[in-house]
């Protein structure tokens, strides 16, 4: 794909591997809509990208939970800039608790943004990236997805990126014919303000990624030869906590 003057959306984009990433992709003079719930950051975001990489960036409130949220976002999208290019669908929560005293109410938002918020807003753009046989739509999973059993205190969170990475492996088998790109990136624990709250997780600041990593691989899924997919980048440090998979059970749920 030729990148400069293509369109990216990026969810989850006004701070950590969401804002890193959009700053990647608007480095390869990709335009960029950035999505996140937060408004003021999210305005603040977008004057710096475009300030610093001379693209358009257009920022849009969006809670990928919502799916009214999704649809706004697309269409925005759409009325400014046409067709969308590239998908990063990166926006998550995250909630650490034994399962026993894990808040039930926190399943349905576990649940809404990160499986089906990735699942809705795929389904909203992919049918013109079929039309146009041309399109890349990256995903953030989760490297703990790569641990068997699945981590303490993540069970929950980690079973519905299981079945994200479910998800997206049919999804390219089925629509490989397309020349629609799919890729699953499961990165380790990196070093962002959530994880920096999991104190007896990071303390040890050689056990976390920095996003430069997780940048590096969008970079390369979107510029391999045409022929090619990256079905899967899987970006582990080799120290990551989750290699054990072991994380305490006291840990200190992270502020909302």
């Amino acid at each position: 794909m030729e990148l400069k003057g293509k369109t990216a959306i990026i969810t989850g984009a006004s701070r950590g591997i969401g804002k890193a990433l959009a700053c990647t992709v608007a480095g390869l003079g990709v335009n960029v809509v950035i999505a996140a719930r937060q408004e003021a950051q999210l305005k603040e975001t977008a004057e710096e990208i475009a300030k610093k990489y001379k693209v358009q960036v257009l920022p849009v409130v969006c809670d990928v939970a919502k799916l009214e949220d999704l649809e706004n976002l697309v269409n925005k999208t759409r009325e400014k800039f046409g067709a969308i290019d590239i998908l990063i669908n990166n926006a998550g929560v995250s909630s650490q608790y034994p399962f026993d005293k894990q808040p039930i109410e926190d399943f349905e938002k576990l649940a809404h943004t990160n499986y089906l918020g990735y699942v809705r807003l795929i389904r909203l753009v992919i049918n013109e990236m079929m039309e146009r046989k041309s399109g890349a739509i990256i995903n953030m999973v989760s490297g703990s997805t790569l641990c068997d059993p699945l981590p303490r205190n993540f069970i929950v969170y980690s079973s519905l990126k299981v079945g994200l990475r479910a998800f997206l492996k049919g999804l390219f088998w089925e629509i490989r014919d397309s020349g629609v790109k799919i890729t699953s990136l499961l990165p380790g624990v990196t070093d962002t303000d959530l994880t920096g709250k999991l104190k007896e997780i990071t303390g040890d600041t050689s056990r976390l990624m920095t996003t430069e990593a997780i940048e590096n691989a969008v970079k390369f899924a979107l510029t391999v030869p045409a022929n090619v997919c990256p079905l899967e980048i899987a970006i582990i440090n080799q120290q990551t906590p989750w290699t054990a998979p072991v994380i305490p059970f006291k840990q200190a749920h992270p502020n909302k």
